[in-house]
């Protein structure tokens, strides 16, 4: 019996959305080599809900493996461009972390993720030719961007943050949950005071006006205040910082971290940073399941 033209039209539309989704997971981005600084030991998981990819997104960034520092430091001496200099060799002091979450936990929000790696890693180059290091600037970019090729309906929540071989974590927020930091002295979770954080809304929702060479119209909501930096220090050896989405913040009807959470890290706190990820996912998927895609990145200082 032959296909009627709505049968037809419906199959054509499964087969769109079916190669859409493939396309999704043929696209997805690494997050890049973990990163190796002296004093400080880094690791992360991220579990979609489904599919082998999804809304979540981790990108990880060792300044000194994956751009010749060197090179371009001898170039900005021949220049005489002294910011330059001081922004790379503090660079290679540092690693980055970038942790994404898009609104939605669907294969094909990968996308959305793709489109956020791939403008971060590009303006990564160019603000390392500007200034030596990753500024608020790339950001204010990245979200104009955003805010005129997204609607509010599909946005993202981003935490973006830099850790030194002292341990000093440099970061912001915007609309992600706030890092968790546990103290191996006196062995708890410490919630981020909220003098520690300056918060901004998810990227694309509100216009930049900050650097931008063309304002938009930014409607009724108006302009979002230009990015600042957030500061928190790792002092002590054993001391963590947790960074996450708000599948982890939300999992077991947001029962986890306080109940599960917080103890479990009391007990592995001196084991590697992989080693607390993989006993973290396991006490996760044991305390309820997931209903949402689930990251978490640890930052531990170990000297």
């Amino acid at each position: 019996m032959p296909q009627s033209p709505t049968d037809s039209w419906r199959a054509e539309i499964r087969a769109e959305f079916a190669n859409l989704e493939e396309i999704a997971l043929a696209t997805k981005p690494a997050s890049g080599d973990l990163p190796e600084l002296r004093g400080v030991d880094i690791d992360g998981i991220s579990m979609p809900l489904r599919q082998a990819i999804g809304g979540d997104h981790l990108i990880y960034l060792d300044f000194k493996q994956r751009y010749d520092l060197e090179r371009r430091i001898r170039e900005a001496e021949a220049a005489g461009n002294a910011r330059v200099i001081a922004g790379l060799r503090q660079s290679q002091q540092r690693a980055a972390v970038l942790v994404a979450d898009v609104s939605g936990h669907k294969a094909t929000d990968a996308l959305v993720a793709a489109m956020l790696h791939q403008a971060f890693l590009l303006g990564a180059y160019y603000e390392l030719d500007l200034f030596g290091e990753i500024t608020t600037r790339l950001f204010e970019h990245i979200n104009q961007r955003f805010y005129k090729s997204t609607t509010l309906n599909k946005y993202l929540t981003m935490l973006y943050g830099e850790v030194s071989e002292q341990g000093r974590f440099r970061f912001f927020s915007a609309g992600h949950p706030a890092p968790l930091l546990f103290a191996g002295r006196p062995g708890r979770v410490e919630h981020l005071r909220e003098d520690q954080l300056v918060r901004f809304p998810p990227v694309g929702m509100f216009a930049s006006n900050a650097y931008m060479d063309e304002l938009v119209d930014p409607g009724p909501l108006g302009y979002k205040r230009p990015y600042e930096v957030s500061e928190v220090d790792l002092l002590e050896a054993g001391d963590l910082l947790l960074l996450y989405t708000d599948g982890f913040a939300e999992h077991g009807e947001e029962r986890y971290v306080a109940e599960r959470a917080e103890p479990l890290l009391e007990t592995v706190r001196g084991l590697r940073a992989s080693e607390i990820c993989e006993h973290l996912r396991d006490d996760l998927l044991a305390f309820a399941p997931p209903e949402d895609d689930i990251s978490f990145v640890v930052i531990k200082k170990t000297e």
